[in-house]
């Protein structure tokens, strides 16, 4: 387990929390794929062209010292730059759900991912 917390900024505010290398990896690539789906989503046809076929919504669920879930439909959304995930932390103590920025999540899980190598 990595001593370097996971810091995700939210709207308003941040949190913090540990998180394992190999979890930072495994929802970047979650994160990554849901930039994909939000892409496809976003390149619609023109109108009367056809039908755009729904993407498949990102469930990430991670156990550790705490719980973490994020969830985004991204049929919802025009551009995955205006994309918001909806962002579980809990623990026996607390429980923070909130929604994130896609866009800033991702910076996050990168620039983690430089800290811990």
């Amino acid at each position: 387990m990595s001593s370097i917390p996971l810091t995700l900024n939210l709207i308003e505010g941040s949190v913090s929390f540990s998180f394992s290398p190999q979890a930072a990896r495994e929802l970047k690539t979650a994160t990554d794929q849901l930039m994909e789906r939000l892409k496809a989503v976003a390149a619609k046809p023109i109108p009367g062209g056809g039908k755009v076929t729904p993407q498949p919504p990102m469930e990430y669920r991670y156990t550790g010292e705490v719980f973490l879930e994020i969830f985004c439909n991204p049929n919802i959304w025009p551009t995955p730059f205006a994309a918001k995930v909806l962002l579980t932390v809990r623990n026996v103590n607390i429980r923070l759900t909130t929604e994130a920025e896609l866009t800033r999540i991702i910076e996050d899980i990168n620039q983690y991912l430089e800290q811990v190598g």
